[in-house]
């Protein structure tokens, strides 16, 4: 007889599960909160910080950003679009690629973004000792299962 995946979980694993997608969603609450208190719809702030969080030697297009995000890239394009209007990105072709367009960030997605990160930073602080525990309730049950 072959067992169910469902039976091979315990309690503990949905509890884990359970309390990981709770926090989880605690902090995109916050997140979408703090974005929205800042002036910014969340996936611009998203979007602001994978720009900034990319690495320095790769500059950032819209293809990059549209994967970072999970989007389509016509979506990442019109993200892009309303990001400049509200001079947040400014566009640039690529030099290596000119049909690529690279994205930086202005002064003004700087300064929310580092108040931004700031805040989130914090927030994670805090909640790393629950998150720790949650995962390290999922690692345990996962080295007693196997």
């Amino acid at each position: 007889m072959v067992r169910s995946l469902d039976e091979t979980l315990s309690q503990a694993d949905y509890e884990a599960l359970a309390n990981l997608r709770y926090t989880l969603r605690k902090f995109m609450d916050f997140s979408t909160s703090a974005a929205q208190e800042a002036g910014l719809p969340p996936q611009q702030h998203q979007a602001l910080l994978a720009i900034k969080g990319n690495r320095q030697d790769t500059p950032m297009t819209i293809g990059m950003l549209a994967e970072r995000l999970r989007i389509a890239p016509h979506t990442a394009t019109e993200l892009v679009g309303r990001l400049a209007d509200a001079d947040y990105v400014t566009r640039h072709p690529d030099p290596v690629d000119k049909r690529r367009q690279t994205l930086q960030l202005t002064d003004r997605s700087e300064d929310v973004l580092l108040r931004l990160s700031a805040i989130h930073l914090r927030e994670i602080r805090d909640m790393a000792p629950q998150l720790i525990e949650i995962l390290t309730q999922l690692q345990a049950e996962a080295e007693t299962a196997g």
